[in-house]
């Protein structure tokens, strides 16, 4: 008798061992696939639409008289190149944006909510025009949402 109960409890506590290993398996492989979310980056195009994007973004902000004057020392080129990086990046891409944090970037710079909704609406507009389904501008703009607090200061 004594045997035999041994070996039932040897029995369940394998199974419990199978079954949380797999358990552990299974929330392991599916927190991968959360955060590998890609639908964003792809619905913008992968790299090579964010790059459009961001090319016809740029020159409306630099000619959004909201706005252009927060941007007249910027070094067109770089300044793309680091806004796809981040777009990228966020959209859940490869990309990997290193540059500074948006705090430490606005810095003294005095922009109101009134600039902050200008730029993104300029931005709605380049992804319009790049024909963005408003399902995924949308949620790339919830992306970007939080930024506005470490960049709104007035």
């Amino acid at each position: 008798m004594k045997n035999s109960l041994q070996t039932s409890f040897a029995k369940f506590l394998t199974i419990i061992g199978f079954t949380s290993f797999a358990l552990c398996i299974g929330f392991s492989a599916q927190a991968q696939n959360m955060d590998k979310d890609d639908s964003i980056y792809q619905g913008l195009g992968k790299k090579e639409g964010i790059t459009k994007i961001v090319n016809d973004f740029v020159p409306m902000i630099l000619a959004d008289q909201r706005i252009a004057h927060f941007f007249s020392k910027v070094k067109k080129e770089e300044f793309s190149e680091l806004l796809v990086a981040q777009f990228c990046e966020l959209a859940g891409g490869p990309c990997q944006y290193k540059g500074r944090d948006m705090y430490e970037s606005h810095q003294g710079m005095e922009i109101s909510n009134a600039h902050f909704n200008a730029l993104a609406e300029d931005l709605q507009m380049a992804m319009e025009k790049n024909d963005i389904p408003s399902s995924i501008s949308n949620k790339l703009v919830a992306k970007l949402a939080p930024m506005q607090r470490p960049i709104v200061s007035k």
